[in-house]
């Protein structure tokens, strides 16, 4: 079940949950700093550009089977490590980068996640300017089609949607884009609204 940012931080079916300054959350949003900082001001906003795209990507694929709060307190490694996730520049990236990102302590060290981040990369380099963005965001389905949720219960892990365009990356060439992961970066990126109908965030994100 996605509750929040990744494959959810500690799955809950509560409610929005009120935090110090009395404003209602996300369950997960108040469970760490790091958390109420991103639900708050990251979470859910529209993200545009193939960069900042390909960048989410990464992240929820190198979350999977892990806290996405140890994704959060390791972006800023992460960016120094790969090139702040420029497509162009990733896609240059040698087997000598690869060795030095398996061997790097700040991100996580993950074989066949860094292959992915790398090939994927390459794939996302051939394509035209503004190419990703559009494929991606041409998944986003109807706000309208679904109410918005109460609990973290009535949030789904994966929809129709990013089964599709998980199928249609992966058709593409890229890896480590499953249905779940590929959900997730929709949630993150403002494809969908998944904040609960009583978070003070909810319809914050539109645009």
């Amino acid at each position: 079940m996605t509750t929040g940012p990744g494959a959810a931080p500690e799955p809950s079916a509560g409610a929005a949950v009120p935090g110090p300054d009395g404003r209602a959350r996300c369950p997960w949003g108040t469970t760490a700093e790091d958390y109420a900082a991103y639900h708050d001001t990251e979470w859910g906003r529209p993200v545009h550009g193939d960069d900042a795209l390909y960048e989410r990507l990464c992240l929820e694929g190198f979350q999977s089977g892990l806290s996405w709060l140890t994704i959060l307190r390791k972006r800023e490694a992460f960016r120094a490590a790969f090139a702040d996730f420029r497509i162009a520049a990733v896609a240059r990236f040698t087997e000598d980068d690869e060795r030095r990102l398996l061997a790097d302590s700040g991100i996580v060290r993950n074989r066949a996640k860094i292959g992915a981040a790398l090939g994927n990369a390459r794939v996302a380099a051939a394509w035209e300017p503004g190419e990703l963005d559009r494929l991606v965001w041409s998944y986003a389905p109807d706000p309208a089609a679904r109410p918005a949720p109460r609990t973290t219960a009535e949030v789904p892990g994966s929809t129709p949607e990013s089964a599709a365009l998980a199928k249609e990356l992966k058709r593409r060439g890229f890896r480590f884009v499953g249905p779940t992961t590929v959900y997730a970066l929709m949630q993150a990126c403002g494809l969908v609204d998944d904040h609960l109908a009583d978070c003070w965030c909810r319809g914050s994100a539109a645009g």
